[in-house]
């Protein structure tokens, strides 16, 4: 009995000891692994339990109930008044139920006043100077855009830079104090796992902060643009957190809240967001005075590695891009890069698939040096290729084309490389594009758009604008033509 209470005093006695030991390391700044481990091997008896005073340790479960007690709300209090509303209104025209009634038309008019359509998604103040980020799809045809700060002031907003295949667009509001701003982040430095706040204006029920993890890295093919590197979270994203901010524990802006998969409309725990080193890229160029985002241009275009391919290469499993062509006397060409070369890195980061590619030549400024590790005929190598801003061609002289004909009311240019690149196309591409097409003019009607490419008139070749304007104005009623819109060829035959 006696030996008994003795255990059990000396097991008292140890295990305050070990409080005392716990308690000392908790007022500590961990260094080591996290303390549930240090606990764990400490119970297990353990011989080489660490010391979490050994080495640095940046990310850790939270341990205890005081832990789980901490609060987003100073994080929230710092960020919150750099996340703005965005209004987008538009004229739309409305057209007459009388419309081409020879008798009613001339008692009510052949229109009726325009209505105004709006939107409203979210933005974030990313300078001092009132530069303000949002989605290409929130201000997409607008012809007034106000942005609405937190502490109520509105502001009218000059659109600096827009891209339609990126989904990002770049404002600037003005007033006479600095604006409070969100730093941008290191989105490269971002981990699945790592803890996100999600800050908008869902469904114009006014600011809002969710939280989640980082749920995956480079997505691709989510169909809401032709960007391919999104970062996927489930912090909660409803329509109007477009163009609002994903911030991480440091109080930095690493995404822009773009898109999110759903079956309902609401959030179910899928939400997309754009990179801040892609938006950094964009905000430069929209600070450096272009109205588009000017990528570097390479000279080559790329591919996908299947399993096909990767197999007849001798690869052990497909990653990387595949080189499709190189434009002579390019920059890639200068630098020894051939059709049927791989690349597998940029600058020492893996390119696991060619969006990856796209996004990393993409973040890069005009200028820089690239260093591609590359397979060639089965031998690794390191090449640099110099990236160049995408020359003008030898003709971009564009043309009005009037006249009696299906393309009255367009205008038209032929394709350089830099052409392509501000109309959203490979700067591979080559041929006569429709830069834009008169409101009510017979081009109008016929249904041609913006990017749409004109192949062949009446049998003939068109090889420029000015043969395009030639045939475009000979008399003839009967029409054959083809165009190509978004990689897919159309033929049509009219009379006019």
């Amino acid at each position: 009995m006696r030996a008994g209470r003795l255990a059990f005093v000396a097991i008292g006695i140890w295990l305050a000891a070990t409080a005392t030991t716990i308690h000392a390391w908790a007022q500590e700044e961990p260094k080591g692994e996290g303390l549930s481990e240090v606990l764990t091997d400490m119970l297990r008896g353990a011989k080489n339990a660490p010391n979490p005073a050994v080495e640095g340790l940046k990310k850790r479960v939270p341990f205890g109930q005081e832990e789980m007690q901490l609060s987003f709300a100073p994080l929230v209090k710092n960020t919150a008044p750099a996340v703005v509303n965005v209004y987008a209104s538009s004229q739309v025209r409305s057209r007459s139920p009388f419309e081409g009634d020879p008798f009613f038309e001339r008692f009510f008019g052949a229109q009726m006043p325009p209505r105004v359509q709006s939107s409203l998604g979210s933005g974030v103040l990313v300078d001092p100077s009132g530069i303000v980020v949002t989605n290409f799809h929130v201000i997409r045809d607008a012809d007034k855009v106000k942005v609405a700060t937190s502490d109520g002031r509105e502001f009218e907003s000059k659109l600096l830079l827009k891209d339609e295949q990126l989904d990002l667009a770049v404002l600037k509001i003005e007033a006479k104090d600095p604006f409070p701003v969100v730093p941008l982040g290191d989105s490269d430095a971002l981990e699945v796992g790592d803890l996100v706040l999600a800050m908008g204006n869902p469904f114009g029920v006014g600011q809002t902060t969710t939280s989640g993890i980082v749920s995956a890295l480079a997505r691709t093919h989510i169909g809401v643009s032709d960007f391919g590197f999104f970062i996927q979270t489930d912090a909660a994203i409803n329509p109007g957190n477009s163009g609002g901010a994903l911030i991480n524990m440091a109080g930095q802006l690493i995404g822009i809240n773009t898109a999110i998969f759903s079956r309902s409309g609401g959030s179910i725990g899928i939400g997309f967001a754009i990179p801040s080193n892609m938006v950094r890229a964009v905000v430069e160029s929209a600070k450096n005075g272009s109205d588009f985002f000017e990528r570097p241009y390479i000279g080559a275009a790329f591919q996908g590695v299947d399993a096909q391919v990767a197999e007849s290469l001798g690869m052990d499993r497909p990653s990387g891009a595949l080189v499709a062509s190189v434009t002579p006397e390019g920059p890639a060409a200068r630098g020894g890069l051939k059709p049927g070369d791989v690349i597998l890195s940029m600058n020492g980061v893996q390119i696991e698939h060619v969006d990856a590619l796209g996004y990393r030549l993409a973040t890069q400024a005009i200028g820089n040096v690239a260093n591609l590790e590359v397979l060639s005929q089965g031998e690794h190598k390191t090449i640099e290729v110099t990236l160049e801003r995408a020359p003008e061609g030898a003709s971009s002289t564009e043309l009005q084309i009037n006249g009696r004909s299906p393309f009255a009311g367009t205008k038209v240019a032929a394709l350089s490389p830099r052409l392509a690149q501000r109309l959203g196309l490979s700067t591979e591409t080559s041929g006569v594009a429709v830069l834009d097409v008169a409101p009510n003019s017979p081009a109008a009607g016929f249904g041609f758009m913006p990017r749409d490419i004109v192949r062949e008139v009446n049998g003939t070749t068109i090889d420029s604008a000015e043969r395009l304007r030639q045939i475009a104005s000979e008399n003839t009623r009967w029409w054959r033509f083809t165009i190509e819109r978004d990689g897919r060829i159309m033929r049509q035959m009219l009379r006019y």
